[in-house]
């Protein structure tokens, strides 16, 4: 993990690759209390055995769970230390390229794009490219937004 003293030493690293996580696997259970909690209970995510006969040969985890991890796997790339708090301010642009099936394992690249000052904080914009072990294509680009409360 990289950990950064301050805004002023993360501003220097706009442009670069911050690293990676440690890889996650994605659970059946993961997916079917994603399923519960979101209400979306499509036949792809939780009938393990429909799925078994469908495009991908087994459940595969929604898009929005692969975009839920975001938090957990940036939070293993890099820290801020000297800030009062960060706050999820949103996603600029959101894509998931490649399916997740159940038994992946998934990790977090991150480059941080752009940092801009205001008079609330200091606005983050970082892509992060979610990965699955063994496959070409991401499973989710996402360009994030942090507001970062010095």
């Amino acid at each position: 993990m990289k950990v950064f003293q301050g805004i002023e030493e993360f501003e220097q690293a706009v442009g670069g690759h911050l690293g990676y996580s440690d890889w996650h696997t994605v659970t059946q259970q993961q997916i079917d209390l994603f399923a519960e909690a979101t209400g979306d209970h499509q036949w792809i995510h939780v009938d393990q055995e429909k799925a078994a006969q469908g495009p991908f040969g087994t459940t595969i985890a929604h898009g929005y769970l692969t975009l839920s991890l975001v938090p957990k796997l940036v939070g293993q790339v890099y820290r801020v230390e000297g800030l009062k708090m960060g706050i999820n301010y949103g996603c600029n642009r959101v894509r998931f390229p490649s399916p997740v099936p159940v038994g992946s394992r998934v990790r977090a690249g991150v480059e941080l794009v752009s940092l801009t000052r205001g008079s609330n904080g200091v606005q983050a914009v970082a892509r992060v490219t979610v990965e699955r072990e063994g496959w070409d294509k991401p499973a989710c680009v996402a360009e994030t937004v942090t507001v970062l409360i010095p």
